[in-house]
């Protein structure tokens, strides 16, 4: 009888987590998706990040500036309070009125330059913006199996201590008759102590993975659903190269910096080349009624007006060597972008090789894992029932239990593993981010918005709003457990 009740046990042992993580899930559990779009509207690293993109947008219109009128205006109020001795006409108090209109109208192609190179760095920091969305993405994803990685490992160690304190009941049992040693007693509770010490560090994982999930999502993990298929996997190393090379945020943020550079040589060589421009000026004064005249009976005008227009030229002939060093300073930095752009390209064609590499291989680990799991199922079967003819020892029973747990958790594992790596092989490729996976919860976010409204500003007085907070904070949320739902038999 103690014999068939271990045996009954073995199916309890058995139960993979994938079938219970990965299978049928209610209703109302939450899906990758959500967890995914409400990231996008509320992890703080995104929205940050946009914002640094408006601030980026705003180069261009002060850029464009730089080529626009300049109107100024300057007032002066004076009281005379010592006379000099020989001013007989002097007045006790003025006040005056100058004004001046500056239209640049050559500046050496630093205006245009300039404005360019605003412009490539705006794409540039689009394809940033791009690459940050595609990495909390990333992170929202493996967070997200994290979770249900960690909550079925737990699943998996409490049967395992289950069996296992089931285990040592029925070999007390059998001690007390005889049938056992007390080698048999002494091994199996080492076994479930060893379980237990196990499953308080499944316990541990898991609530730092909840944890990191309301870092990166921003909301505490419910029952989490089995993530969908992930779509366009390329069938080659080769294929995912040529697509990454193409569609890579980072490196077209580099192609980008690197056009910026260039115009900025253009930039620094306006500083030697000469400039022109259009001058207006007015001036109005009014003495008060104090300016005087040293003639009696003959009064003075007690205002002023003048006014002058001209153009204004500047030609740089010797400045110290500044702008030659300049220019060069300038191709440095043009250097330093485009071998930057090689080392980008080197990262990304690493990163997507290695995704690639770690996907297939994830893969190959959950065909050699599953096979392994109905193996060692069976094994464990052949075991007890060798065990029940005297054939095999508690430690066998013991020994095999283990080796199903193993197999059990390394398959969760590699699922989770490759999963992962699909994702971020998307990622490498530039195909993880919001347009391409079809998030729901409102239009997406598009900078080139914010690009078009502030480009062509050229009032002084013109802001935003204050800025509020848009990411969630997450100081409210419960601290995490390890609770989860235990096992049943399949």
């Amino acid at each position: 009888m103690l014999r068939t009740k271990i045996r009954s046990l073995a199916g309890v042992a058995a139960i993979t987590a994938l079938g219970l993580a990965l299978g049928a899930s209610p209703a109302s559990a939450e899906t990758l998706r959500e967890a995914l779009t409400r990231a996008y509207n509320a992890n703080p690293t995104l929205t940050g990040d946009r914002a640094r993109q408006r601030a980026e947008d705003e180069n261009v219109p002060i850029q464009r500036a730089r080529g626009l009128p300049n109107i100024g205006a300057q007032a002066n109020y004076t009281e005379n309070v010592i006379q000099p001795a020989n001013a007989f006409n002097a007045p006790e108090r003025s006040f005056a009125l100058q004004g001046q209109i500056e239209v640049p109208i050559y500046q050496g192609g630093a205006v245009r330059n300039g404005i360019r190179a605003a412009d490539k760095r705006v794409d540039a920091g689009r394809a940033v913006l791009r690459g940050t969305e595609s990495s909390i993405f990333n992170s929202v994803v493996a967070a997200y199996m994290d979770v249900i990685r960690d909550e079925a490992i737990v699943q998996l160690n409490q049967a395992n201590v289950g069996v296992l304190d089931v285990n040592l009941q029925a070999t007390n049992d059998r001690f007390e008759v005889g049938d056992l040693t007390r080698t048999d007693v002494a091994q199996s509770q080492a076994r479930l102590a060893i379980a237990r010490s196990q499953l308080q560090s499944a316990e541990a994982r898991l609530i730092a993975s909840r944890e990191r999930y309301i870092q990166v999502v921003g909301s505490p993990p419910g029952s989490l659903e089995p993530p969908p298929t992930l779509p366009n996997l390329p069938a080659s190393p080769d294929a995912a190269v040529e697509t990454a090379l193409a569609d890579n945020p980072d490196l077209l943020a580099a192609q980008q910096r690197r056009e910026a550079a260039r115009f900025d040589v253009g930039v620094a060589n306006a500083t030697r080349l000469p400039r022109l421009s259009a001058v207006s000026g007015g001036q109005y004064q009014n003495y008060l009624g104090t300016l005087g005249t040293s003639i009696p009976g003959i009064s003075v005008a007690q205002t002023q007006h003048s006014a002058t227009v001209g153009l204004q030229a500047t030609l740089p002939i010797y400045q110290g060597g500044g702008p030659s060093a300049q220019v060069r300073q300038a191709q440095a930095r043009e250097a330093q972008a485009i071998e930057g752009q090689i080392e980008v390209e080197r990262g990304v064609i690493s990163q997507t090789r290695s995704a690639y590499a770690s996907w297939q291989a994830s893969n190959e680990v959950i065909t050699s894992s599953e096979t392994a799991v109905s193996a060692n199922r069976l094994s464990l079967e052949g075991v007890r029932a060798e065990n029940s003819v005297g054939t095999r020892t508690i430690l066998d029973i013991l020994n095999a239990e283990q080796e199903l747990l193993n197999s059990q958790v390394q398959l969760v594992t590699a699922r989770r593993d490759s999963y992962v790596a699909g994702f971020s092989l998307l990622a490498a490729m530039g195909h993880a981010e919001a347009r391409d996976l079809g998030l729901d919860g409102g239009s997406l976010y598009d900078p080139v918005t914010n690009y078009k409204r502030v480009r062509n500003i050229i009032w002084d007085w013109g802001s935003d709003p204050k800025p509020e907070p848009v990411a969630t904070r997450t100081v409210d949320t419960p601290a995490q457990n390890p609770s989860v739902t235990p096992l049943t038999k399949q």
